[in-house]
């Protein structure tokens, strides 16, 4: 399929109900790929199903959340020395069918970090409510007038990279909700960024964390972790 060593990457909290059906069609596509499960302090069976499944669990002991469960995949990813990276949700929103589409432009050297959008393939899938729909519309407009990129779903979270971006990432990823800031600090330090249409699904088990007043807090959190990110300098870092 492609020259390289792979990972795939799935953030998990209290998944027992979905990560096993997740697992298998992550097999089903990539049956090579170094597959990790980060279990972010999970109170139900997520490990013990995901091990069961094949893959190197990653216990936190503590729900670090959702940006402190990814950069940890990241970390163990970029420690086996893969050259891809896939990362998709453990709630089944990400079909890993629709993998491939994303990480296309990586293998063919188009892009370094690649993410799929709900809204930029309009065919079939999942559609957000409408108020999700807009607090999605307001990341990406004010994404797009801090990069001058054209982007329309910068909170999916269904994304694919190189291992420079995966070095760059596992050292300086974002810690709160952090798709939005890590497109706009990846686009500050020069990555080239791709979005491509996916067709996503609904929650295949287990209950979403976010309640409607924590969403209005997230909401104002991230658009101003955004522009605080605009506005820092670049930093140095290692490259792998």
């Amino acid at each position: 399929m492609f020259s390289g060593k792979m990972a795939v990457i799935i953030p998990a909290y209290n998944e027992e109900e979905s990560i096993a059906a997740v697992l298998a069609e992550v097999r089903e596509v990539y049956p090579d790929a170094l597959v990790f499960v980060m279990d972010d302090g999970s109170m139900d069976a997520t490990s013990d199903v995901a091990r069961a499944s094949g893959a190197h669990v990653l216990r936190l002991p503590v729900n670090l959340g959702i940006g402190g469960a990814v950069q940890t995949g990241l970390m163990a990813a970029l420690e086996a020395g893969v050259d891809y990276l896939v990362r998709l949700d453990g709630d089944g929103q990400h079909p890993p069918s629709e993998a491939p589409k994303v990480l296309a432009p990586v293998l063919a050297g188009e892009a370094d970090f690649v993410f799929g959008s709900r809204l930029a393939d309009e065919e079939g899938g999942m559609k957000p409510t409408f108020f999700r729909r807009m607090g999605i519309d307001l990341f990406a407009g004010l994404a797009n007038t801090i990069t001058g990129l054209k982007l329309h779903d910068v909170t999916s979270g269904f994304l694919a990279c190189n291992r420079k971006t995966l070095a760059f990432l596992s050292q300086h990823y974002p810690t709160f909700f952090p798709e939005p800031e890590a497109i706009v600090w990846l686009n500050k330090h020069g990555f080239r960024i791709k979005e491509v249409g996916v067709k996503m699904r609904v929650r295949q088990g287990g209950v979403s964390s976010v309640n409607t007043p924590k969403a209005v807090f997230i909401m104002f959190r991230v658009a101003l972790g955004m522009v605080v990110t605009a506005m820092r300098r670049p930093v140095r870092w290692r490259q792998a």
